[in-house]
Protein backbone atom coordinates (compact mmCIF):
# COMPACT_ATOMS: atom_id res chain seq x y z
CA UNK A 1 0.00 0.00 0.00
CA UNK A 2 1.35 2.88 -0.77
CA UNK A 3 2.03 5.69 2.13
CA UNK A 4 0.73 8.59 -0.51
CA UNK A 5 -1.40 8.14 -3.74
CA UNK A 6 -2.70 11.14 -6.01
CA UNK A 7 -5.76 9.68 -8.40
CA UNK A 8 -6.29 11.84 -11.21
CA UNK A 9 -5.76 14.91 -9.75
CA UNK A 10 -6.30 18.17 -11.06
CA UNK A 11 -5.77 21.41 -9.42
CA UNK A 12 -7.31 24.82 -10.86
CA UNK A 13 -6.55 28.32 -9.48
CA UNK A 14 -9.05 31.58 -9.76
CA UNK A 15 -6.79 34.35 -11.63
CA UNK A 16 -8.18 37.85 -10.92
CA UNK A 17 -7.46 40.76 -12.80
CA UNK A 18 -8.29 44.63 -12.50
CA UNK A 19 -9.79 43.58 -9.12
CA UNK A 20 -10.59 46.67 -6.39
CA UNK A 21 -12.43 47.36 -3.52
CA UNK A 22 -13.28 50.88 -4.75
CA UNK A 23 -16.33 51.56 -5.21
CA UNK A 24 -15.10 54.19 -7.78
CA UNK A 25 -13.13 51.86 -9.87
CA UNK A 26 -16.55 49.37 -9.47
CA UNK A 27 -19.05 52.09 -10.76
CA UNK A 28 -16.91 52.73 -13.64
CA UNK A 29 -16.92 49.11 -14.64
CA UNK A 30 -20.24 49.25 -14.92
CA UNK A 31 -19.66 51.30 -18.22
CA UNK A 32 -16.25 50.84 -19.31
CA UNK A 33 -15.24 47.00 -19.97
CA UNK A 34 -11.30 48.13 -19.47
CA UNK A 35 -12.39 48.22 -15.33
CA UNK A 36 -14.05 45.17 -14.68
CA UNK A 37 -12.64 42.84 -12.65
CA UNK A 38 -11.39 39.94 -15.14
CA UNK A 39 -11.28 36.12 -13.96
CA UNK A 40 -8.99 33.75 -15.67
CA UNK A 41 -8.83 30.04 -14.89
CA UNK A 42 -5.46 28.52 -14.47
CA UNK A 43 -4.89 24.53 -14.36
CA UNK A 44 -1.98 24.05 -12.17
CA UNK A 45 -2.36 20.32 -12.51
CA UNK A 46 -4.27 18.30 -14.50
CA UNK A 47 -5.08 14.55 -13.75
CA UNK A 48 -1.55 13.80 -12.02
CA UNK A 49 -1.79 10.09 -11.01
CA UNK A 50 1.28 9.19 -8.56
CA UNK A 51 1.54 6.31 -5.70
CA UNK A 52 4.34 6.87 -3.41
CA UNK A 53 5.69 3.66 -1.47
CA UNK A 54 6.89 3.93 2.36
CA UNK A 55 10.66 4.76 2.33
CA UNK A 56 10.48 5.90 -1.48
CA UNK A 57 12.99 9.02 -1.95
CA UNK A 58 11.22 10.71 -5.21
CA UNK A 59 12.32 14.17 -7.11
CA UNK A 60 9.86 16.19 -8.55
CA UNK A 61 11.40 18.20 -11.47
CA UNK A 62 10.44 20.34 -14.24
CA UNK A 63 10.47 24.21 -15.54
CA UNK A 64 9.17 26.83 -13.05
CA UNK A 65 5.35 26.92 -13.36
CA UNK A 66 4.87 22.76 -13.91
CA UNK A 67 2.95 21.79 -10.68
CA UNK A 68 5.62 20.65 -8.54
CA UNK A 69 5.21 22.99 -5.65
CA UNK A 70 1.18 22.41 -6.22
CA UNK A 71 1.15 19.07 -5.98
CA UNK A 72 3.28 18.98 -2.32
CA UNK A 73 0.89 21.74 -1.17
CA UNK A 74 -1.52 19.30 -2.19
CA UNK A 75 -0.50 16.52 -0.47
CA UNK A 76 0.47 18.72 2.75
CA UNK A 77 -3.49 19.27 2.82
CA UNK A 78 -2.37 22.93 2.09
CA UNK A 79 -4.95 23.17 -1.20
CA UNK A 80 -7.41 20.83 -1.81
CA UNK A 81 -7.99 19.28 -5.46
CA UNK A 82 -10.33 20.59 -7.46
CA UNK A 83 -11.41 16.82 -8.66
CA UNK A 84 -9.91 13.54 -8.69
CA UNK A 85 -8.41 12.26 -4.70
CA UNK A 86 -5.21 13.03 -2.97
CA UNK A 87 -4.94 10.21 -0.13
CA UNK A 88 -2.30 9.88 2.44
CA UNK A 89 -2.10 6.84 4.79
CA UNK A 90 -4.11 7.16 8.30
CA UNK A 91 -2.14 8.59 10.64
CA UNK A 92 1.25 9.78 8.91
CA UNK A 93 2.80 12.57 10.22
CA UNK A 94 3.75 14.48 7.05
CA UNK A 95 6.62 16.94 7.71
CA UNK A 96 6.74 20.27 5.61
CA UNK A 97 8.89 22.92 4.30
CA UNK A 98 7.42 24.42 1.02
CA UNK A 99 7.65 28.21 1.42
CA UNK A 100 9.65 29.97 3.18
CA UNK A 101 8.47 31.37 6.53
CA UNK A 102 4.33 29.55 6.08
CA UNK A 103 3.62 28.79 9.24
CA UNK A 104 5.95 31.00 11.23
CA UNK A 105 4.09 33.38 12.63
CA UNK A 106 5.97 37.11 11.85
CA UNK A 107 5.63 39.16 15.30
CA UNK A 108 5.82 35.84 17.73
CA UNK A 109 9.52 34.55 19.03
CA UNK A 110 11.42 31.45 17.15
CA UNK A 111 10.66 30.16 20.64
CA UNK A 112 6.77 30.77 19.97
CA UNK A 113 6.57 29.68 16.71
CA UNK A 114 7.84 26.53 17.67
CA UNK A 115 5.79 25.80 19.94
CA UNK A 116 3.30 27.07 17.24
CA UNK A 117 3.58 24.85 14.21
CA UNK A 118 4.88 21.97 16.24
CA UNK A 119 1.24 21.75 17.16
CA UNK A 120 -0.01 21.91 14.06
CA UNK A 121 1.66 18.78 12.99
CA UNK A 122 -0.30 17.63 16.12
CA UNK A 123 2.46 17.50 18.83
CA UNK A 124 1.38 18.27 22.33
CA UNK A 125 3.11 20.50 24.84
CA UNK A 126 5.61 17.64 26.61
CA UNK A 127 6.53 16.38 23.12
CA UNK A 128 7.49 19.64 22.01
CA UNK A 129 9.43 20.24 25.05
CA UNK A 130 11.07 17.17 24.54
CA UNK A 131 12.59 18.18 20.87
CA UNK A 132 12.67 22.29 21.64
CA UNK A 133 16.48 21.72 22.57
CA UNK A 134 17.19 19.69 19.50
CA UNK A 135 15.64 21.67 17.24
CA UNK A 136 17.17 24.94 18.67
CA UNK A 137 20.85 23.37 19.05
CA UNK A 138 20.13 21.97 15.06
CA UNK A 139 19.26 25.66 13.68
CA UNK A 140 21.91 26.96 14.71
CA UNK A 141 20.38 30.55 15.54
CA UNK A 142 21.17 30.63 19.55
CA UNK A 143 20.17 33.91 21.06
CA UNK A 144 18.11 34.85 18.29
CA UNK A 145 15.33 32.01 19.50
CA UNK A 146 13.52 34.90 21.39
CA UNK A 147 13.64 37.03 18.67
CA UNK A 148 10.47 37.85 16.32
CA UNK A 149 10.74 36.12 13.07
CA UNK A 150 9.78 38.91 11.45
CA UNK A 151 13.97 39.89 12.36
CA UNK A 152 15.29 36.89 11.15
CA UNK A 153 17.23 36.64 7.37
CA UNK A 154 15.92 33.85 5.23
CA UNK A 155 18.70 32.04 6.08
CA UNK A 156 17.80 32.00 9.96
CA UNK A 157 14.14 31.28 9.06
CA UNK A 158 15.11 27.91 6.94
CA UNK A 159 17.24 26.79 9.55
CA UNK A 160 14.62 27.08 11.88
CA UNK A 161 12.09 25.71 9.72
CA UNK A 162 14.41 22.64 8.52
CA UNK A 163 15.22 21.84 12.16
CA UNK A 164 12.02 22.02 13.21
CA UNK A 165 10.50 19.54 10.43
CA UNK A 166 13.29 16.99 11.05
CA UNK A 167 12.26 16.50 13.98
CA UNK A 168 8.85 15.69 14.37
CA UNK A 169 9.13 12.28 13.04
CA UNK A 170 7.38 12.30 10.39
CA UNK A 171 7.00 9.63 8.17
CA UNK A 172 7.08 11.96 4.97
CA UNK A 173 8.91 14.90 4.38
CA UNK A 174 8.27 17.24 2.20
CA UNK A 175 10.89 19.67 0.57
CA UNK A 176 10.82 22.57 -1.83
CA UNK A 177 13.92 24.14 -3.03
CA UNK A 178 15.01 24.64 0.50
CA UNK A 179 18.88 24.58 -0.48
CA UNK A 180 18.17 28.31 -2.15
CA UNK A 181 19.54 30.09 1.03
CA UNK A 182 21.03 29.15 3.56
CA UNK A 183 25.07 28.94 3.92
CA UNK A 184 27.22 26.42 2.20
CA UNK A 185 28.20 24.82 5.39
CA UNK A 186 24.22 24.36 6.78
CA UNK A 187 23.41 22.90 3.44
CA UNK A 188 25.69 20.15 3.95
CA UNK A 189 24.31 19.41 7.27
CA UNK A 190 20.59 19.24 5.86
CA UNK A 191 21.92 16.77 3.04
CA UNK A 192 23.63 14.64 5.62
CA UNK A 193 20.32 14.95 7.61
CA UNK A 194 17.99 13.92 4.48
CA UNK A 195 20.25 10.63 3.54
CA UNK A 196 19.69 9.68 7.63
CA UNK A 197 16.20 10.21 6.79
CA UNK A 198 16.18 8.15 3.64
CA UNK A 199 18.17 5.79 5.15
CA UNK A 200 15.98 5.21 8.17
CA UNK A 201 13.05 3.65 5.96
CA UNK A 202 11.25 7.11 5.72
CA UNK A 203 9.66 9.12 2.78
CA UNK A 204 11.32 11.78 1.05
CA UNK A 205 9.70 14.18 -1.36
CA UNK A 206 11.89 16.23 -3.09
CA UNK A 207 11.67 19.57 -5.48
CA UNK A 208 15.01 21.13 -6.59
CA UNK A 209 16.57 22.61 -10.26
CA UNK A 210 19.33 21.22 -9.01
CA UNK A 211 20.50 17.47 -11.27
CA UNK A 212 22.77 16.85 -8.84
CA UNK A 213 20.96 17.50 -5.69
CA UNK A 214 18.06 15.12 -6.91
CA UNK A 215 20.61 11.87 -8.17
CA UNK A 216 22.49 12.54 -4.45
CA UNK A 217 19.26 11.84 -2.74
CA UNK A 218 16.65 10.03 -4.68
CA UNK A 219 15.69 6.75 -6.08
CA UNK A 220 12.68 8.34 -8.11
CA UNK A 221 11.95 10.83 -10.52
CA UNK A 222 8.77 12.47 -11.73
CA UNK A 223 8.96 14.79 -14.36
CA UNK A 224 6.05 17.36 -14.35
CA UNK A 225 4.84 19.32 -17.21
CA UNK A 226 2.38 22.25 -17.80
CA UNK A 227 0.61 20.27 -15.03
CA UNK A 228 0.56 16.94 -16.27
CA UNK A 229 2.71 14.17 -15.71
CA UNK A 230 5.38 13.36 -18.72
CA UNK A 231 7.66 10.73 -16.83
CA UNK A 232 8.06 8.58 -13.74
CA UNK A 233 10.89 6.37 -13.03
CA UNK A 234 14.58 6.16 -13.35
CA UNK A 235 16.60 9.21 -12.21
CA UNK A 236 18.97 8.96 -14.69
CA UNK A 237 16.30 8.62 -17.53
CA UNK A 238 14.01 11.35 -15.62
CA UNK A 239 16.65 14.03 -15.48
CA UNK A 240 17.86 13.54 -18.99
CA UNK A 241 14.47 14.39 -20.05
CA UNK A 242 14.21 17.57 -17.85
CA UNK A 243 17.30 18.58 -19.97
CA UNK A 244 16.11 18.41 -23.25
CA UNK A 245 12.97 20.26 -21.98
CA UNK A 246 15.18 22.58 -20.51
CA UNK A 247 17.46 23.31 -23.99
CA UNK A 248 13.63 22.88 -25.62
CA UNK A 249 12.42 25.91 -23.75
CA UNK A 250 15.29 27.71 -24.07
CA UNK A 251 15.44 27.17 -27.89
CA UNK A 252 11.98 28.44 -28.45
Amino acid sequence: MPIVEAREVSKRFLLRHNPSGSLKVHFLGLFHRGHQEQIEEFWALREVSLRIGRGESIGLVGRNGSGKSTLLKLIAAIHQPTSGHLLVERDARIGTMIELGVGFHPELSGRENVYLSASVYGLTKSEVDRIYDAVVDYSEIGNFIDEPIKNYSSGMMMRLAFALAIHIDAEVLLLDEIFAVGDEGFQQKCRRTMQTFIEQGRTLVFVSHSAQQVQDMCNRVCVLSHGQKVFDGAVSEGLDLYHQMGVAGAAS
